[in-house]
């Protein structure tokens, strides 16, 4: 099982079936700040949407392929951040993660991208970890550029965002420049 400690207050732990209420009671609460960047947030409509993609985690996770996790602050679910998919061929990930907007501001996302960067590079023998975010996202763009990442180039009509496309940035971090 994956839990990391980030601070006294808060830490990563490996999403469970018995947090999918909270999950989405958080989820639901934040719908308007999410939905501006993520386009899973219309699909998620009620508990058992959540406990789908929790289960899905978990497949992942006992699958090799990654895992998701829960951002926990005083014992209360936050965020989640999670490996997309490990490629081990490749040796590759790309990581992704969202707060609550009420606890941003503190570097909790950093700390836990750093968990996970450390993860992925020295845990696990990666090579390589990315991280993409909408070109015009301040926000998730801060967290790779605190922690050192290159950013290689956009990738033009990314993803489809509601009624839109939107231009992703792309990050890298490659094992040998990871501190």
């Amino acid at each position: 099982m994956f839990s990391h400690r980030l601070d006294e207050t808060t830490d990563l732990r490996l999403l469970e079936i018995r947090h999918a209420p909270a999950l989405f009671t958080l989820v639901d609460r934040q719908r308007p700040y999410l939905r501006e960047w993520l386009p899973w947030v219309d699909e998620t409509q009620s508990y058992v949407n959540t406990a789908t993609f929790i289960a899905n985690s978990r497949q992942q996770f006992a699958d090799g392929r990654g895992f998701q996790a829960g951002i926990f602050l005083d014992d209360a679910l936050v965020g989640v951040i999670g490996f997309h998919d490990i490629n081990h061929v490749h040796r590759f990930t790309s990581i992704g993660y969202w707060l609550s907007s009420d606890v941003q501001g503190r570097g909790i996302m950093t700390r836990a991208c750093r968990a996970l960067v450390q993860h992925a590079l020295v845990d696990l023998g990666l090579n390589r970890v990315e991280i993409r975010a909408a070109v015009e996202n301040c926000k998730s763009r801060a967290i790779p550029e605190r922690l050192g990442f290159e950013l290689e180039g956009a990738i033009r009509q990314a993803e489809w965002l509601h009624d839109h496309f939107v231009d992703h940035a792309v990050y890298g971090m490659l094992a040998r420049d990871w501190r």
